[in-house]
């Protein structure tokens, strides 16, 4: 099936507008056109994995960006991916950026994209989730409205929080989109720590959920030594390392007409990992960690996990290899765990961080 995907698929696919091409996928995993045999699999002798208090029949999840309104989880699944993250959501609904706004980059294995958290608002994604048949566990990812200064980011973030709590098996806040004006600023210290002391704070009181944070790669060492210290004496659940970046560097395709927007793919891949094992350093291992950014095969999985992930989330590799994505990634890295003498995922944490 991935040859086929490779050879016919694909081809057909990236001829069209990257974004009309991500609505089409969307829509023919929603219709159930995904081959019945693309997810299938006894677990892959990964066992199931426990992390915040949630079970996960496999480390593998679907990142933020890929399913922004909540309308392929169950498909998402069943074809193989132990969670999805939806969203990133806002409180009001958002157009996001003018279009042309996501972009291919095949010779790199990257993506680019300056959506701007287009989504139908965290009320309405909300009410579809409640509908899904819950076959994995479901995130909601959320993020600050476009016209929200960050003196009122707070408030913002609370209310879309509020109406996430309740479907969400755990909720991720983004701070790091490079899409939304200001919003990484938000990853300084001071106002971190306001932002998710206040979210920690409702989450206590209204009965807690597994809160986590979105981080770029785009920080300094001090950066994420401070973040870190802060989610620990927050008591956050886990950081998720790491959204896309501004960076060029190394990039083979000529980029100058594409224009501003996150960067996600191979390029990010060891960056991504190179923050993945600071936080594990910094923490003491003490902090769970999610590792996107540039996962293709099992062996990226795999080195995610080594550098010191607990988990690891996938999009534009998915992108690119086709819907027989999870179950290779997962039979992949049963397999490399076992050639490598681990018992479980649980072992092979921060074995080389």
């Amino acid at each position: 099936m991935s040859s086929f995907y490779d050879k016919i698929i694909r081809p057909l696919l990236f001829r069209l507008n990257a974004e009309t091409a991500h609505e089409i996928g969307i829509e023919a995993l929603r219709m159930g056109l995904a081959p019945p045999f693309a997810g299938k699999g006894d677990g892959w002798g990964l066992g199931e994995i426990e992390r915040f208090g949630l079970k996960f029949k496999n480390p593998l999840g679907m990142a933020a960006g890929f399913d922004k309104n909540g309308i392929v989880v169950d498909q998402l699944g069943d074809i193989g991916f132990g969670f999805v993250e939806v969203g990133t959501v806002t409180f009001q609904p958002q157009k996001g950026n003018d279009k042309p706004r996501m972009f291919r980059l095949p010779a790199d294995k990257a993506l680019i994209n300056r959506l701007g958290f287009n989504n139908q608002g965290t009320a309405r994604v909300v009410e579809r989730l409640k509908g899904v048949k819950r076959n994995c566990i479901v995130g909601v990812n959320i993020g600050k409205n476009k016209d929200v200064p960050n003196e009122e980011a707070v408030e913002n973030y609370l209310k879309s929080f509020d109406i996430a709590h309740g479907v969400a098996d755990y909720i991720a806040v983004n701070i790091s989109s490079p899409n939304t004006p200001n919003l990484r600023e938000l990853q300084k210290a001071e106002n971190l720590e306001d932002l998710l002391s206040a979210l920690q704070t409702r989450n206590r009181e209204i009965g807690a959920k597994p809160l986590l944070v979105k981080i770029a790669p785009d920080l300094t060492e001090g950066d994420i030594e401070a973040i870190v210290d802060i989610c620990l004496s927050l008591e956050i659940e886990g950081i998720i390392a790491t959204n896309t970046t501004i960076s060029r560097a190394g990039l083979v395709t000529d980029v100058q007409n594409i224009g501003a927007g996150g960067l996600s793919g191979k390029p990010l891949q060891k960056r991504s990992n190179e923050v993945i094992s600071k936080i594990y350093r910094y923490s003491n291992g003490k902090l769970p960690i999610v590792g996107v950014g540039g996962v293709f095969t099992a062996q990226d999985a795999f080195e995610k996990i080594a550098a010191g992930a607990c988990l690891v989330q996938a999009y534009t590799g998915f992108i690119y290899s086709g819907v027989t994505f999870a179950r290779d990634v997962n039979a992949g890295l049963s397999r490399i765990l076992r050639e490598k003498g681990f018992e479980s995922v649980d072992e092979a944490v921060g074995t080389l961080a």
